[in-house]
């Protein structure tokens, strides 16, 4: 259907930039610059730069980040490591693929870990924690690197959804071992294709995942070290999210004023809930505007038919699939979500006018 207003609109953000991407897609093809090239050794430099790190590590996508970082923290068979239980299923999956347990723990109404019940999944086998800044807000890492001092723990942050949120200041991707970026096109960062990234303040964790994302093979030496994987971030890929990279903080002011107005629009709606949460430690960037409704399915469906198009992240918990033979030991909260949860649109490209229309068709809903 043709939709009033599109949750993402990739080609129109394209045409915002179109001569800073077409000059960067001319400059690299004319060059042949293909494969780990300047475009990609730039945008490591400029990423690492806007996060707050020594290194950044292009990859092919968020789960090659993640798995890789798993790796980097010594993860392996026999091992455990918490994950919560409200997240994409790849947070779990570069667990498993590693060879350990994913221990999952529930989250909270702001949808990330639930600081208060991470001691209690902790046993003799942990080695490692994921807080995952879900929605483009970061988790309570005071708390994390607390516990994860105490039990001496790795901190491996799934900041996918996050790049530019804050807490107490620092970045997103600053704090633990390592920040895992993505940057598929629906991300605040989106490329065009499937990317990733790796960030850190360790030189031994930069030079291993380095590795690791290329075979295992020191490209200047031309020696192996690990049995790595084909999972490097495309030099092309880089040169368009450097570009891009350049107008993220402009775009991340323009999501927090849709975010703004979305609030003034819905805060007095009853049984609505928002995603504004009263703790001036965090500071949220809005990949998603998630709102919970009880009847969110009769909802979703009425905005649809309105030309409102939405997503639903996600609507079955991803331990409950019995193909992925995870344990479900009781996550109340990750249920509820699954139930209530609606992502409006939520992008740079959309206009006021645009915003107004979904405000206006969600209040129509609640007075019909």
């Amino acid at each position: 259907m043709e939709y009033k207003v599109r949750f993402v609109d990739p080609a129109k953000n394209y045409r915002l930039i179109k001569k800073e991407i077409d000059a960067a897609y001319f400059k690299a093809m004319s060059k042949g610059d293909l494969i780990m090239r300047d475009q990609l050794k730039s945008f490591e430099k400029n990423l690492a730069r806007f996060v707050g790190v020594k290194y950044a590590i292009g990859t092919n996508s968020g789960y090659d980040a993640l798995h890789i970082s798993v790796q980097c923290a010594g993860v392996g068979p026999g091992d455990e490591v918490i994950v919560p239980a409200h997240t994409f299923v790849a947070t779990a999956s570069a667990v498993v693929n590693a060879g350990a347990k994913p221990v999952m723990v529930d989250v909270g109404t702001d949808y990330n870990i639930d600081v208060n019940k991470i001691e209690k999944a902790i046993t003799k086998r942990t080695k490692a924690i994921i807080p995952v800044h879900l929605n483009g807000r970061m988790s309570d890492m005071d708390a994390v690197m607390k516990i994860a001092g105490k039990y001496k723990l790795k901190v491996i942050e799934d900041a996918c959804q996050s790049l530019g949120a804050s807490f107490k200041g620092r970045r997103a991707g600053s704090i633990g071992m390592t920040g895992c970026w993505s940057f598929y096109p629906f991300k605040i960062l989106g490329g065009y294709g499937d990317g990733g990234a790796i960030t850190t303040n360790d030189p031994k964790v930069a030079r291993m995942a380095t590795l690791l994302r290329w075979n295992g093979e020191d490209r200047e030496t031309g020696a192996y070290h690990y049995h790595g994987y084909t999972c490097l971030l495309d030099n092309l890929q880089a040169a368009f999210l450097d570009i891009k990279l350049k107008h993220l903080p402009n775009w991340i002011k323009r999501r927090r004023q849709i975010a703004e107005m979305y609030e003034n629009g819905l805060q007095d709606i009853d049984g609505l809930g928002l995603p504004h949460f009263a703790d001036s430690r965090f500071r949220d960037v809005f990949q998603n505007y998630v709102i919970r409704y009880k009847k969110r399915d009769d909802l979703l469906a009425y905005l649809k038919n309105n030309g409102v198009e939405c997503l639903v992240h996600w609507r079955k918990p991803y331990y409950s699939y019995k193909a992925l033979q995870l344990r479900d030991t009781g996550f109340p909260e990750t249920e509820s979500i699954s139930k209530e949860v609606i992502s409006l649109p939520m992008n740079v490209e959309i206009d006021d006018r645009q915003v107004r229309y979904v405000i206006s068709t969600i209040k129509k809903y609640f007075n019909k």
